[in-house]
Parts: structure tokens; C-alpha cells; sequence
């Protein structure tokens, strides 16, 4: 069982563009939560701080990192691995720091089976929409829409993945999504009360993929 004075594992995932990234930094803010920063073998975005947002290596490294069984969890998207160290995510749960993880599906199940003796929620994170989905992948920094549209196909794949999440947010309102998962997690580690209906979410995730 989980000690009350660990932390909590909350796993944030998303498709590529609903803006589970923005919203993980948001509650990071948070008094005593910190953010668990990923490996990643792809080159780092204009906006994007090496060894903070993440640590950027070689593919070599990263490969060793799996060979030495020093990830958590790991999973290679659009071409490029990324994934979570063990040992600084357990230093951090056992210090009482609340863990967040900006990760994706593959990650997150890896996580769920290693059965960790830690509280652990998930969330995923949805678009109001596919167009608006389409419309905030065109407006990153990419080179062209065909990398967008590439992601949409992606979109319809990992949207199939909502069920296996404890809570399904929509990020339609930036500040209301952010409230509504803080909100979540409080009620979770005060066991009180969820605002909270999955029937609504399961219609908006029909309404997706049709």
C-alpha cells in the first residue's frame, strides 16, 4: 500500500497537438509537484530547453539506457524514442514530491503494468474536435500541412486509447481544462467527491472518430 507521505504518480496523455504538454507545466506550478523530464532522441523545438523540457541524446544512448533497464517506461513516436528514468521518478515519489508524466499511451500502460506500490491516475486528453485539433497542429512550428495531416491519421489511432484512462478531459478552454483535472486530483487524494460524467465523454469520443 502507498505511505501518506509519498507522492503520487499522474500520467498526462494526449494525441500529438490536445495540449497535454501546456497543461502538465501549468500544474507543475503546483506546491510540491514536479514534472518527470523525459529522454527523448528527437532534436529540440525553437521554444524548448535542452535538460529541462528534455534531456535530448543520441539514439546510441538511448539504447543503452534500455539495455541497462534504467527506463520506467519508453516508446518510440513519429521515429523518435522517448522515455522516463526510473531512478530520479522514485527519489522524487519517496521524497513526497507528486510526479507528473507527459507521456504517451505505450508509456503510460507500461507504467500502469509494472504495478508500482504508488498512487498512480491518468488522464487523457482530448480535443474539442478534430478541426480545431488540425487547426492548432498547422499552427506549430512544422514545415508543411502534410506533417499535420500525418498526425491526424496518428490522432485516429490513439484516440482508441481513452478507455484504459482513469479521467478524460477536454481541452476546449485552456483554464477550465487545467481546473477541471486539478480538481480530479484533489478529490483522488482527498477521496471526496468527482465532478465527473463518463456518459458525456464517451458521446464526445464518438463524435471523434466518426
Amino acid at each position: 500500500m502507498p505511505s501518506e507521505n509519498e507522492g503520487i504518480m499522474i500520467i498526462l496523455s494526449s494525441p500529438s497537438g490536445a495540449g497535454k504538454t501546456t497543461l502538465v507545466n501549468l500544474i507543475s506550478k503546483l506546491e510540491n509537484f514536479e514534472i518527470s523530464i523525459s529522454h527523448t532522441t528527437r532534436k529540440p523545438r525553437p521554444d524548448e530547453i535542452p535538460n529541462k523540457d528534455y534531456y535530448f541524446i543520441t539514439e546510441d544512448k538511448f539504447k543503452r539506457l534500455i539495455k541497462n533497464e534504467e527506463f520506467l517506461e519508453y516508446a518510440k513516436v513519429f521515429n523518435n524514442f522517448y522515455g522516463s528514468t526510473r531512478t530520479p521518478v522514485i527519489d522524487k515519489l519517496n521524497k513526497g514530491k507528486n510526479v507528473l508524466f507527459d507521456i504517451d499511451w505505450q508509456g503510460a500502460d507500461q507504467i500502469k503494468n509494472k504495478n508500482l506500490d504508488y498512487k498512480l491516475i491518468t488522464f487523457f486528453i482530448l480535443p474539442p474536435s478534430r478541426k480545431v485539433l488540425f487547426e492548432r497542429l498547422s499552427n506549430r512550428d512544422m514545415k508543411d500541412k502534410l506533417i499535420a495531416e500525418e498526425r491526424m491519421k496518428q490522432f485516429s489511432r490513439d484516440v482508441l486509447h481513452w478507455i484504459n484512462y482513469d479521467y478524460v478531459v477536454i481541452n476546449e478552454n485552456l483554464n477550465e481544462c487545467y481546473s477541471k483535472i486539478v480538481s480530479l486530483i484533489k478529490a483522488e487524494i482527498n477521496n471526496g467527491s468527482k465532478d465527473y460524467d463518463p456518459n458525456y465523454i464517451r458521446a464526445h469520443v464518438e463524435k471523434l472518430t466518426i
